[in-house]
């Protein structure tokens, strides 16, 4: 039966209109799936060794047993956001003498085998062979590792059990925060319960059963709430809920953009790939930290320190602009179909990208603990997001056709995208850094954040003639984006 499960998944992905047109995007992922499968296959292998160079005093298992809480919480959190539930189209099925059983236990099956497991492995796999290599005990080593296996799988599953409660993500971000100011300001230090958790691991191999019952409780859990949807009622029945509504009204100081911005606001929120995004944008505040923190870019690669400043602010505008006007692309043609100017729908867009890019510069204050040199840095991006990068994404979107499913988790999930998506990175990211390039070595470090600045003021000067041009262009291409819009898959 699990065969002719896979068959049929084999065949309906082979058959769907996207995999037919959308050959490029697959391989565009396909090569990023390979691309962090190498890298954590080279941490894997050379982690032992960096570890050991850089402390040498130190035993690099320990170092590792002693992050572990801080790695698994990051991770149901990265889980929680871009992770997909288990899917299939089981609707067909339940008309038919399939065990229901059988049904669930092959949706969470194949959830074992998801992208996220698997990377996992790429890295404790040639950890593990690395550490047998230099002499740990072969029994320990294979029992962590067993270890590390079934809490991959028990995230896997304690995921799906909390992914649709929004107060889990808040718990796990205030647990992850809390956990790492308490070390950082030397409150507690959490290495040490992380230590002997799983130090314990290794001292005592057989305790990796503990996973196993933690994997199996989660497992059961599961089961049990998935098998009292799978029924053909449930499929079919339409389901009702009062609606409700929040309290937008601060909005309409906005004029004739509020009833634009209010549903901007409400779609972001009351769907799963905007609401993503939403959030993701805030994790793109802490993408400094990884290049402001180290010293060989600013010693030797200065330029991609603007790219860091970019997206610190810029996370929002780039990932929801990209998809303008798809977001729209179920009700587009109700839309076009009103007594509306299409300026106004710009507008709106052009507005929602700016406000959240201005909050995003003032949660980036903190920046300034890495010295004021690097906060105008992510001024100058900042504005530079504003006046330029806001602009060419409303004129970038002019050329989308793809439709989005809303309700689609957000990683992993290619709808909506087009060559579009990677060919305008290139300007948006290009231009600063190369003006930043040009200017720091030949004239002076303020000639570089003055020049990114001075575009983005530009732009924003002559906004009102480069929306016309939007405009202009969205209308000529309005009958022919409705048409695209609604092509289905």
């Amino acid at each position: 039966m699990i065969s002719r499960f896979l068959n049929l998944e084999w065949k309906q992905f082979f058959r769907s209109m996207f995999w037919q047109k959308g050959i490029l995007i697959n391989i565009l992922m396909g090569l990023f799936v390979l691309y962090f499968a190498i890298a954590f296959l080279s941490i894997g292998v050379g982690g032992f060794y960096f570890l050991k160079k850089q402390y040498p005093e130190q035993d690099p298992l320990k170092i590792i047993n002693s992050l572990m809480l801080f790695f698994i919480i990051g991770d149901l959190i990265f889980r929680y956001i871009m992770q997909k539930l288990p899917v299939m189209n089981i609707k067909p099925m339940l008309a038919l003498p399939i065990k229901k059983s059988k049904l669930v236990n092959y949706i969470l099956t194949k959830s074992a085998f998801s992208f996220f497991n698997v990377l996992g492995m790429f890295f404790y796999i040639p950890f593990a062979i690395v550490l047998i290599k230099e002499g740990y005990g072969i029994s320990n080593i294979l029992g962590w590792l067993a270890a590390m296996f079934f809490i991959i799988l028990s995230a896997n599953y304690l995921n799906f059990l909390i992914n649709k409660n929004n107060i889990a993500l808040v718990v796990l971000t205030v647990l992850l925060g809390g956990t790492v100011a308490l070390q950082y300001f030397g409150i507690y230090d959490i290495t040490k319960i992380s230590s002997f958790l799983f130090d314990g691991l290794y001292v005592n191999p057989i305790y990796f059963l503990i996973p196993i019952a933690l994997l199996v409780g989660l497992y059961y859990l599961n089961y049990k709430q998935l098998a009292n949807q799978v029924y053909l009622d449930d499929a079919i029945a339409t389901k009702t809920k009062e609606a409700t509504s929040s309290d937008l009204s601060f909005v309409n100081r906005f004029g004739s953009l509020a009833p634009f911005i209010k549903n901007d606001m409400r779609q972001i929120w009351r769907n799963k790939r905007t609401k993503t995004i939403f959030f993701m944008s805030f994790l793109f505040l802490f993408y400094g930290i990884i290049f402001f923190s180290n010293k060989v870019y600013e010693e030797k690669m200065p330029a991609f320190l603007i790219f860091a400043a970019l997206f610190v602010t810029g996370g929002f505008a780039i990932n929801y602009g990209q998809f303008i006007p798809a977001w729209d692309s179920a009700h587009y043609r109700m839309i076009m179909s009103q007594n509306i100017r299409y300026r106004k729908f710009l507008e709106s867009k052009w507005l929602l990208m700016a406000i959240v890019t201005f909050v995003l510069y003032i949660l980036s204050i903190p920046y300034l603990y890495y010295g004021v040199d690097k906060f105008l840095m992510i001024t100058a991006g900042a504005v530079f997001n504003i006046g330029f990068n806001t602009l060419f994404l409303l004129f970038a979107g002019s050329f989308n056709r793809k439709r989005i499913d809303l309700n689609a988790s957000g990683f992993g999930n290619t709808q909506g995208t087009s060559a579009t998506q990677f060919l305008i990175i290139i300007p948006m990211m290009g231009i600063p850094m190369f003006l930043f390039w040009i200017f720091n070595k030949y004239v002076s470090f303020n000639a570089g954040i003055i020049a990114i600045a001075a575009v983005g003021i530009i732009a924003f000067i002559f906004k009102n003639y480069f929306m016309n041009l939007i405009e202009k262009k969205y209308i000529k291409d309005k009958y022919a984006a409705i048409h695209a819009f609604n092509q289905k898959k």
